[in-house]
């Protein structure tokens, strides 16, 4: 695959940084930790597959064209892309598929940029930090909700959104998995924009028995872990002995404190650049 050499003298020169996703949704981070002089190796853990129930996606997809719903709210990249399929199962691009009428509301920046890039103008993401609570502290919005949200999403977002007075529809619309989903039912996902003009940078793909055996030796200086369902996974796979736990947020961080994994680091903001700063900031010492 075309390659760009790591920065040699970056402040991640000579470690190894494992992350744990797949290669289509870590181009951008995995270059980003090139150019700090850091050697990307690759674990993907979690996969995400079509909901099962596709009626009731169907059914709140159908509504949302008709105009049914004053908001959209979308709390992940993976959402965008369910809805872009839902789009172009019915011969619509997405920004078709939501009227404008509707608002729409975003939760972290890759999110905003897919819905952007699919011309749909989001009115409202959090101020702060990119999450259900910092979503629920910047709304103000009434009426009719419909979200959209992973089989495993917990009921903050849900519940917050209806007690502020919301008439909130959630729906599945995908399923978290092991990696790899099965073929048949797998999320099409289009590769990330590493950054355009810019070479990809190279990476090495683990299986889970040769990561758990280069964190066991202490050849892994950092992990990045970009969801809780991550942080379980890695939590099942092997101790983290010297190797300093990277979190993509604070419901990640919550996760891996409730299954006693020492986080060295958040990020500020749930970036490339900002996971590269928190795995600069878990390997410098005090």
């Amino acid at each position: 695959m075309p390659s760009s050499a790591p920065g040699q003298h970056g402040p991640l020169s000579g470690t190894r940084v494992l992350v744990t996703r797949s290669p289509e949704r870590s181009a951008a981070l995995v270059q980003a930790l090139a150019r700090a002089g850091a050697t990307p190796v690759l674990l993907p853990l979690i996969d995400f597959e079509r909901a099962p129930d596709q009626h009731a996606l169907d059914v709140a997809c159908d509504a949302l064209a008709a105009g049914a719903f004053d908001w959209l709210v979308v709390s992940s990249a993976t959402t965008v892309h369910v809805l872009m399929e839902k789009a172009a199962e019915r011969g619509l691009e997405l920004g078709r598929l939501v009227p404008q009428a509707t608002r729409i509301g975003a939760i972290g920046p890759a999110t905003r940029r897919i819905l952007e890039s699919q011309g749909l103008a989001v009115e409202l993401t959090p101020a702060g930090e990119q999450s259900a609570a910092g979503f629920l502290e910047a709304w103000t919005g009434r009426g009719r909700v419909l979200l959209p949200q992973a089989d495993i999403a917990a009921a903050t977002l849900a519940d917050g959104l209806a007690h502020r007075g919301s008439d909130v529809t959630a729906v599945t619309a995908y399923r978290t998995v092991d990696f790899p989903a099965a073929a048949e039912r797998r999320l099409a996902v289009q590769p990330e924009d590493a950054g355009a003009g810019q070479a990809t940078a190279s990476y090495t793909l683990l299986t889970p028995e040769a990561a758990a055996a280069e964190i066991d030796g202490g050849q892994i200086s950092a992990v990045v872990a970009a969801s809780p369902s991550a942080v379980r996974r890695l939590a099942a796979l092997s101790p983290l002995a010297v190797c300093r736990l990277v979190a993509i947020g604070r419901s990640t961080a919550e996760q891996a404190a409730a299954l006693d994994l020492p986080v060295a680091a958040v990020a500020e903001e749930p970036t490339p650049e900002g996971l590269v700063a928190a795995v600069v900031k878990a390997l410098t010492p005090p």
